[in-house]
């Protein structure tokens, strides 16, 4: 799972993908060139000649219905790249009374 801002991508690998792989199949969604993407494992920066197994992300780690998340940033037009901001993925609303689960109201006889 490769999270940058809003925007949220899952792409399937293997961990002996490289980094460099993964950014060519990013660039495939966003459009945008491998040179101006870096992509972090918590707050390092990930090399393009390094594997994803290098970085801890092994089938052990990440499975489908749990995946491993991995931040983006893009190079901005000063030639810096912005800063890692992955903003919290939306929650659904609570549900209204009428359909939130009734507690068990009934009455066992007395004897």
């Amino acid at each position: 799972m490769i999270r940058r801002q809003k925007m949220t991508v899952f792409v399937d690998a293997k961990e002996t993908s490289s980094v460099s792989e993964i950014k060519k199949i990013v660039e495939g969604i966003t459009k945008v060139a491998p040179e101006n993407q870096r992509l972090y494992k918590d707050d390092t920066i990930m090399e393009d000649t390094k594997s994803l197994g290098d970085y801890g992300l092994t089938n052990a780690i990440a499975k489908a219905q749990q995946p491993a998340g991995v931040g983006l940033t893009y190079r901005q037009e000063n030639g810096s790249f912005e800063p890692l901001q992955i903003d919290d993925l939306s929650r659904p609303p609570d549900l209204p009374d009428v359909m939130k689960p009734q507690e068990n109201t009934t009455h066992e006889p007395n004897v």
